[in-house]
């Protein structure tokens, strides 16, 4: 290993990711690591890529927009393009996340409000009872 490489396991550590993780990425094009033999050495830009996917990974984008935002690297125009449909991608992706909060702040409310009947309702079932001994 060099410093401009690492290791699968070096990987999995640094990203905390596993190794089928990386493979599978891999099988996807999404990373494109050194093959000498049946290792598998990860570049910088390897890095910076799983960086990039695990990121869209957790704000909920696919990885076919995943990947097209990658591919966007390439695109000659120093990123431009590529921070431009991240952008709107992202704020897509913020207003679906918006909109499912105010769907599971409004379930919250109701169950909550289901709950508090449910005690009233055997609360008061416990008072019939205790008052009926």
């Amino acid at each position: 290993m060099t410093a401009e490489t690492m290791t699968i396991r070096e990987m999995c550590d640094a990203f905390d990711v596993t190794p089928r993780t990386l493979r599978f990425y891999e099988s996807k094009e999404l990373l494109a690591p050194i093959r000498e033999g049946q290792k598998r050495l990860f570049t910088r830009r390897d890095r910076a890529r799983l960086k990039l996917i695990l990121r869209g990974k957790r704000f909920g984008f696919s990885l076919e927009e995943i990947r097209q935002l990658l591919d966007l690297y390439d695109a000659g125009d120093q990123q431009h393009t590529q921070m431009v449909r991240t952008y709107e991608l992202a704020a897509e992706r913020l207003r679906d996340m918006e909109a499912q909060r105010a769907e599971l702040d409004e379930a919250i409310g109701d169950l909550r409000g289901q709950m508090e009947w449910l005690e009233r309702v055997l609360g008061s079932r416990d008072e019939t009872r205790n008052a009926a001994e």
